[in-house]
């Protein structure tokens, strides 16, 4: 019994046809085809962007104030110090505007006439922090809160600094968790509603977890940008990893340090950048597939 039942898995088993067989070789070798000429292409334009700056005139002259070994060797345990600063500011200030960013986003969303003046806060706060530019909106904080000699207030650059950006990118990521929050047909809130959940409930268990997944990527954005611009604080005179770099540049006028943090920026951003693309990518392949997002 035993051996006729293998015996029809065996016959049973899937064998390709030899035209899938010949589909599936011809898909690889215009895989491989596609890769080979990218390879190629991408050498060849390097070559070139490389021949094209080393020819040029003022190549000396740059290379020795924007690509000094020495001054990269110099600089690069110091900014690697001052980095520090900017991933606890990164830390402690995206947990901050994701918290007010969502508070600000469901102020927004509140229905009903007692909640206007709610509303027209939300509204004008999302308003304001949007326009006003985030170098300007630091230097007003930074510079201006100390000015005032307060009793109780800190004067702590690094705490100032992390208050303008929470501020600035709190009116951003608001606005990114409304969109969330409208995107969510009313027939789901009515929905939760009927089963006896009240508009709170509803918000919380039906509404926020929808809006939220579906908002994913821009969140990520906004978090993405926020990294990079924490060495803003710099300004106020926190030694961040762009305020060790200015350091060097103003002993040695020389501007390779400037390079160095630059690229440890991108080194650091290049991983949240990616991270934001498989996010966006896999959502997108769900939602094509029906599936939930």
């Amino acid at each position: 019994m035993t051996v006729a039942k293998e015996q029809s898995g065996t016959r049973d088993a899937y064998v390709p046809s030899p035209r899938r067989l010949e589909r599936e070789r011809y898909r690889r070798t215009r895989a491989r085809r596609a890769t080979a000429v990218a390879a190629v292409s991408t050498l060849v334009t390097g070559v070139v962007l490389y021949l094209v700056v080393v020819n040029a005139p003022g190549w000396p002259r740059t290379r020795e104030t924007f690509f000094d070994a020495h001054y990269a060797r110099e600089a690069f345990p110091k900014v690697l110090e001052g980095l520090w600063l900017n991933v606890r500011l990164l830390l402690v200030c995206g947990a901050a505007v994701l918290v007010l960013g969502m508070l600000i986003a469901i102020a927004r969303t509140l229905r009903g006439p007692v909640f206007f003046p709610l509303r027209a806060l939300a509204a004008a706060y999302t308003d304001f922090f949007r326009g006003l530019p985030l170098i300007i909106n630091l230097m007003i904080v930074v510079l201006g809160v100390p000015a005032l000699r307060l009793q109780g207030v800190t004067v702590d650059p690094v705490l100032l600094g992390g208050t303008a950006l929470t501020l600035t990118y709190s009116a951003y990521v608001a606005e990114v968790f409304r969109a969330g929050i409208e995107s969510v047909h009313p027939s789901q809130r009515a929905a939760a509603r009927s089963l006896g959940l009240t508009n709170r409930q509803a918000l919380r268990h039906v509404v926020l977890p929808q809006a939220v997944r579906r908002q994913v990527p821009p969140l990520l954005n906004d978090l993405v940008s926020l990294q990079k611009d924490t060495g803003l604080v710099s300004i106020g005179g926190a030694i961040d990893a762009v305020r060790a770099a200015d350091i060097i540049v103003g002993r040695s006028l020389n501007y390779t340090p400037y390079i160095v943090a630059g690229l440890v920026f991108v080194a650091l951003t290049i991983p949240m950048t990616r991270f934001t693309d498989w996010v966006t990518a896999r959502m997108d392949r769900r939602q094509a597939q029906g599936g939930a997002l």
